[in-house]
């Protein structure tokens, strides 16, 4: 395979929208690309390897600082190697924390379906249960603060 893509060549080899790589180049990500006689982005192995690093962080969920942070670490020194595992053992114990989030917002939900019966046409456990958060038996505002 050639060495110069288009933009939407990068696109498919990467399962990356357009305007998602534009995005990584104008924030710095993604080295801007060549442009040829036409004016057309013009993208080479090294972009291919970099948008295919950041889409796979992305896809464990780094956030994009961190991805950055990860970037700049590829080289062969030690100290950056360390680094990099910090940052990926930082990321786990997050998503360690979501996870637990998670399986207490679930356990809450199943209670407050279980608790609902159908006989009673006026009252709605559901309903009372998220009307009232001293009904449940958890905290689970974390998980949502940016709502």
């Amino acid at each position: 395979m050639s060495n110069d893509y288009s933009i939407g060549q990068l696109s498919k080899l990467t399962n990356c929208k357009i305007p998602t790589i534009r995005w990584y180049e104008e924030r710095g990500l993604l080295p801007a690309a060549n442009r040829n006689s036409g004016n057309q982005r013009r993208y080479n192995s090294q972009h291919l390897t970099l948008l295919r690093f950041i889409r796979h962080a992305r896809e464990l969920g780094f956030d994009l600082p961190a991805i950055e942070q990860l970037q700049k670490l590829c080289s062969c020194c030690l100290d950056d190697h360390l680094q990099a595992d910090q940052i990926a053992k930082q990321h786990l114990i997050d998503v360690q924390q979501k996870i637990a989030q998670l399986q207490a917002m679930e356990a809450e939900l199943q209670r407050m379906i279980d608790n609902c019966h159908y006989e009673d046409e006026h009252q709605c456990r559901v309903l009372e249960v998220l009307a009232d958060h001293s009904l449940c038996n958890s905290e689970h505002s974390a998980l949502n603060k940016n709502n």
